[in-house]
């Protein structure tokens, strides 16, 4: 492997909403700071993510000090959202999981997310992160915990294996859907230098002060086939990581991993192999 650095950070303030990149972040033990404390619900208290409403894509939420966000989307007025005050809190599922958190105090988030969407939806936050949700204990650590996130703190993805991945679309019967950007796998960490699929074979990796656990490789969902520009829908990646990339029934890409400390990662760190 040549010189492995950081190439980008992303975080995602509210979950299935767009990306927002940084130069430096934070990581706690649940995630990077500021990532998936904020998602939505629907009237049944299941999470609404771009899985069934691709539209969340054209979304921004822009993180704000002290963890509030603020929320835009094309042809609707921004609107600041603070944290909500300690109180009462709803049961809310987030795939397998259930999880305890507190809904925004202002009905007005409320409603510019359901307006956004054309269907009841609420925001809600989570309050505790250190004790909400624990890791899948298939693959955690005793008091491993995460936010919002899919499953687990970060995602971590590499720029060779991107540019692997492009050339088999390039090779396929969707050859024109590509060549794909790195925000249709939504990551925190993107890492360049690597070989392609380098990623697959590591254990522990540090990330400037980081050290960080690789639990399981990040199976593949609709979302991957949402454009985050125009919230259209095709047939890559799943179709190209279905012929090429299938692991365990999974259609594999990217790494998720579970930070073993507290510290910040900035862009350009170098990433070294720890095992």
């Amino acid at each position: 492997m040549g010189y492995a650095r950081l190439q980008s950070i992303h975080v995602h303030p509210v979950k299935a909403l767009r990306s927002l990149s940084l130069q430096e972040a934070v990581v706690e033990p649940w995630g990077p700071a500021g990532d998936r404390r904020w998602m939505l619900i629907d009237d049944g208290g299941k999470v609404v993510t771009q899985r069934r409403q691709p539209r969340l894509a054209l979304a921004a939420a822009e993180l704000l000090p002290g963890g509030g966000v603020r929320l835009s989307a094309p042809g609707t007025a921004p609107l600041t959202v603070p944290v909500p005050r300690a109180g009462s809190t709803v049961p809310v599922q987030i795939f397998r999981d259930k999880v305890e958190a507190v809904p925004a105090e202002d009905e007005a988030a409320h409603a510019w997310c359901s307006a956004l969407l054309g269907t009841d939806v609420r925001l809600v936050h989570l309050d505790d992160p250190a004790t909400r949700r624990p890791v899948d204990p298939r693959y955690a650590l005793p008091g491993e915990t995460v936010s919002f996130a899919d499953g687990f703190p970060l995602l971590l993805t590499t720029t060779a294996s991107l540019d692997a991945l492009n050339s088999l679309i390039a090779r396929g019967e969707h050859a024109d859907e590509g060549p794909l950007p790195m925000n249709r796998f939504r990551p925190n960490l993107v890492v360049s230098g690597t070989a392609p699929w380098a990623e697959d074979t590591w254990s522990r990796i540090a990330v400037g002060e980081v050290v960080l656990r690789v639990a399981k490789p990040c199976g593949r969902c609709v979302v991957t086939t949402t454009d985050q520009g125009t919230a259209d829908r095709g047939a890559e990646p799943l179709h190209s990581l279905g012929r090429h990339r299938r692991v365990d029934g999974k259609l594999v890409f990217g790494q998720n991993l579970v930070p073993l400390g507290r510290g910040t990662v900035r862009v350009g760190d170098p990433v070294r192999i720890v095992e």
